[in-house]
């Protein structure tokens, strides 16, 4: 059985990147929902069908044993449901995990006391990473930015517009911050330049909480806290790439993404 990874485009793919860095040993299958890219300005209602049914796409169609939600919008509209509704009656011998709690706990673990937060709108007007940030520790001050340009820019090779954009994102932040995340699978592809923005704009040293480095060690401590999930999965280090649409533009990114050509399918769903 395998891993899936699901995202709404290929933000993902960096995520999946470092999944398999970190255990190349694990059966990989990833699916991008390019064709309904992006999530973040859609109703919650929208998001949880989207991911509903590519969810069960992977469990029914790639035999996937657990499926990681590495997109912070489908996780906040769909993920609680998912395990607590659909799982049970569905598929109650297969898992499914997020993005958002991982990325908290880092932040407890570091003992920061203010944080910035870059994210599309949906998961920003979902107030979820201040709701789940309370319940850790409420004395952690967090200040969250909108950051709604930033994934149609990734997803249309759009480097070269991005600097004034990120300056003006990172301007609305408070000055003492102490690090920011990077609350979209998207936004590691800009972490050195929106780390290197923050840390000229404040003049003091300002840290990237990205998911592609959080959730590969998560991940490893997850499946060593359920060794029977763990022994369900395959080790073959076989990778499965599949997009709801794929273009010209889309290769090219997911080359860029893993420095070398990867092989790519189209799937209908």
């Amino acid at each position: 059985m395998n891993i899936g990874i699901f995202d709404s485009g290929l933000g993902g793919l960096i995520i999946t990147k470092s999944l398999i860095k970190a255990m190349p040993q694990y059966n990989f299958c990833y699916l991008g929902d390019t064709k309904y890219v992006p999530y973040g300005n859609r109703s919650k209602e929208v998001v949880y069908d989207l991911t509903k049914r590519c969810i069960d796409y992977l469990f029914n169609e790639k035999d996937c044993k657990l499926i990681i939600i590495a997109c912070n919008t489908a996780t906040i509209a769909s993920l609680r449901k998912l395990q607590q509704e659909y799982l049970p009656s569905h598929y109650n011998d297969r898992r499914i995990l997020g993005v958002i709690i991982p990325t908290l706990e880092t932040i407890i673990e570091r003992q920061y006391n203010k944080i910035g937060l870059f994210a599309t709108n949906g998961t920003i007007n979902s107030n979820v990473y201040d709701e789940e940030l309370k319940k850790l520790n409420p004395n952690i001050k967090l200040y969250s930015q909108a950051t709604p340009l930033l994934v149609p820019l990734i997803e249309n090779n759009g480097d070269k517009y991005t600097t004034p954009i990120i300056k003006d994102y990172i301007s609305n932040l408070n000055k003492d911050i102490e690090a920011i995340i990077l609350g979209c699978t998207h936004y590691p592809h800009y972490k050195k330049q929106i780390k290197d923005e923050a840390e000229k704009l404040f003049n003091h040293k300002v840290d990237i909480i990205s998911q592609d480095e959080i959730i590969p060690e998560k991940t490893m401590t997850y499946l060593n806290n359920h060794p029977e999930i763990d022994a369900c999965l395959s080790k073959e280090s076989k990778h499965i790439f599949e997009l709801t649409d794929i273009t010209k533009s889309y290769i090219e990114q997911a080359t860029n993404m893993f420095q070398h050509e990867i092989n790519i399918k189209k799937i209908d769903l």
